[in-house]
């Protein structure tokens, strides 16, 4: 009878790549009973493990795929409530989980942008995705309540979500009525996996970019909301998330900050004496330490959120001060 003996190896797989860009793999295996060096092409099965190795050692690097289960997720500077908000992510956002730390998690949005949320705003996904149907309800209302049936009085709304989140549809038959009137209902599926109904009022089914005169009167539907540092949400917008915003339903979409917007290959220069509705605005000491932004409407004046007077989303003149000595740059974003 052959007798088989078991052996324990410890091992590693050092790469060599020459000017030429050929690759030499030399294995290095220690065993309890001899140590010898042996090249890759000597011992093909435990070349083949190293590779399966390296391959499940970079998929589980990969980045994880998130969507947001909060109306609007704060995301801060740093694993902590008492940092500071760099950005938002609003309801049914996709996102990638870098790294996690404890009840806090580092994530990134689609605009690239990235920061720290507490884990509990993320619903993680595994193998699904959100919406996972292709009819999407996105919310045009500045908030739309989401009701666990058709019904405005029977029972408080399940959650209120922000302007521009996403919904999954699962039926868009006429449904019940609304009390007192004849609108009807959309029943949509929430991230979590229950399903509510939403007011078709508040929706759209067919979203699709909008052209600057479009883009004008829907920025006036802002006009009072509060100034929110890092805001990026129908709840609350700085002054780059509001023209981000404006631009992405443009179809367009610009960095989240200011001076990258300014510096951002997709825009083209424009003179103060040629600025047209829909162009950006930016101010600050100089072209390169911007620290403002707004959406030019026209006729000198353009909206944008600020603090100044008074904390909200308003329509200044270009002529005015501080604005007219701040101005530094003015933009045309692509279509």
């Amino acid at each position: 009878m052959l007798a088989t003996r078991t052996m324990r190896f410890e091992f590693a797989a050092t790469v060599k790549t020459s000017i030429s860009g050929k690759s030499a793999v030399r294995v290095h295996v220690l065993s309890r009973d001899n140590r010898r060096n042996m090249n890759a092409s000597d011992f093909p099965a435990l070349f083949a493990g190293i590779v399966c190795l390296s391959l499940a050692a970079s998929a589980s690097a990969a980045p994880k795929s998130a969507v947001v289960r909060r109306p609007v997720l704060d995301m801060f500077s740093k694993p902590s409530r008492d940092a500071d908000v760099v950005s938002q992510a609003i309801y049914s956002t996709r996102v990638d989980v870098l790294t996690k730390r404890g009840a806090w998690a580092n994530i990134r949005t689609p605009d690239q942008y990235t920061g720290w949320v507490e884990k509990k705003g993320l619903r993680i996904l595994r193998g699904g995705s959100y919406p996972a149907t292709q009819k999407v309800a996105q919310v045009e209302s500045l908030r739309a309540h989401i009701y666990r049936e058709a019904s405005v009085t029977k029972h408080a709304p399940l959650l209120s979500v922000p302007f521009d989140a996403r919904l999954e549809v699962v039926s868009e038959g006429s449904g019940p009525a609304r009390e007192g009137d004849d609108e009807h209902w959309i029943e949509v599926r929430l991230v979590e996996g229950a399903t509510g109904w939403v007011q078709r009022g508040d929706v759209s089914l067919e979203a699709k970019p909008q052209n600057i005169s479009e883009l004008v009167e829907l920025s006036r539907r802002f006009l009072g909301l509060p100034y929110t540092w890092g805001g990026a949400s129908a709840f609350g917008y700085d002054c780059s998330g509001f023209t981000q915003m404006l631009c992405r339903r443009g179809g367009v979409q610009i960095p989240r900050d200011a001076q990258p917007q300014a510096d951002w290959e997709g825009m083209t220069k424009v003179e103060r004496s040629a600025l047209q509705p829909g162009d950006l605005l930016y101010f600050g000491a100089s072209a390169d330490k911007i620290t403002h932004t707004a959406f030019y409407l026209g006729d000198g004046r353009f909206i944008h959120a600020t603090t100044n007077t008074h904390p909200v989303v308003q329509i200044s003149r270009l002529n005015d001060q501080p604005w007219t000595e701040l101005l530094v740059a003015c933009r045309r974003w692509k279509k």
